[in-house]
């Protein structure tokens, strides 16, 4: 069924929001204060070919991992509308960061359609070694992967929040090394043009950037994604789209809410 494609891609993009900066926003809607990184909810309305197909929420706050100060992000992502009618899908997926935005463990648990499976990596940087563990609580199969891992990597998620903060201009690249657990790969970002985002709480002055991870880089389906960051010291991603070919098409994320401490 081609509307599995575009809503599975969900997670893979709720997640890569990788970004750089713009200027300006709407008033009331964030606190220009609190630069990040800092505690944060956002809240986000996902299109597919301009039709409402769901929601997605991002936390981000502070947390101790053992003996480490880190941060714990979290993506939630549910269709609705009618694509939730002939697809259904609830993705829950968390990350723990310590500096330096590394990643030391994920999980996901995803319903999609028919389909229930849970995913743990597992990040040991005394070993070098990513361990990655998918279950499938439907048929109760699973299955394990171990790959090498760089001193500091991180996931598809922590990836977004790392480059929020290097602040690049337009004309600037940067390359983050992203695993899933089972392959690493560089990233390269590329902040690309200033742009005018509007959206239901404002209008955001934004740097239009694009992230490679797609086209057998770290991911084999062919697409274009790309983040709209706000220019101001959130470097809040205000929307991010991932372009494929048909039959998919575009998902659309827009900013929709902004939540702070």
């Amino acid at each position: 069924m081609p509307v599995r494609r575009p809503v599975a891609l969900f997670c893979v993009f709720l997640a890569l929001l990788f970004s750089p900066p713009s200027r300006s926003q709407s008033k009331g809607v964030v606190n220009e204060s609190a630069a990040f990184p800092s505690a944060e909810t956002l809240s986000f309305i996902v299109e597919w070919r301009l039709i409402f197909a769901g929601d997605a929420q991002m936390s981000f706050e502070p947390r101790r991992w053992s003996d480490k100060a880190g941060w714990e992000a979290r993506l939630n992502v549910q269709s609705g509308g009618l694509v939730s009618k002939l697809y259904k899908l609830d993705d829950k997926y968390r990350t723990a960061l310590i500096e330096q935005f590394c990643t030391t463990a994920t999980n996901l648990d995803a319903t999609e359609g028919k389909r229930h499976h849970e995913v743990r990596v597992n990040y040991d940087y005394s070993r070098g070694k990513a361990t990655y563990f998918e279950h499938d609580l439907i048929k109760n199969m699973s299955k394990t992967a171990e790959s090498d891992i760089p001193a500091c990597v991180t996931d598809i998620l922590g990836a977004l929040y790392k480059l929020r903060t290097l602040r690049l201009e337009p004309g600037q690249s940067a390359q983050i090394p992203v695993s899933d657990g089972k392959k690493t790969a560089s990233a390269r970002v590329e902040a690309q043009e200033r742009e005018q985002i509007k959206t239901r709480i404002g209008t955001f002055n934004t740097v239009r950037c694009e992230a490679f991870v797609f086209n057998g880089v770290l991911f084999a389906r062919k697409a274009q994604l790309q983040i709209w960051l706000s220019d101001d010291a959130r470097a809040l991603p205000v929307q991010v789209r991932a372009r494929m070919a048909f039959p998919v098409g575009s998902i659309t994320f827009t900013l929709d809410k902004v939540e702070q401490p």
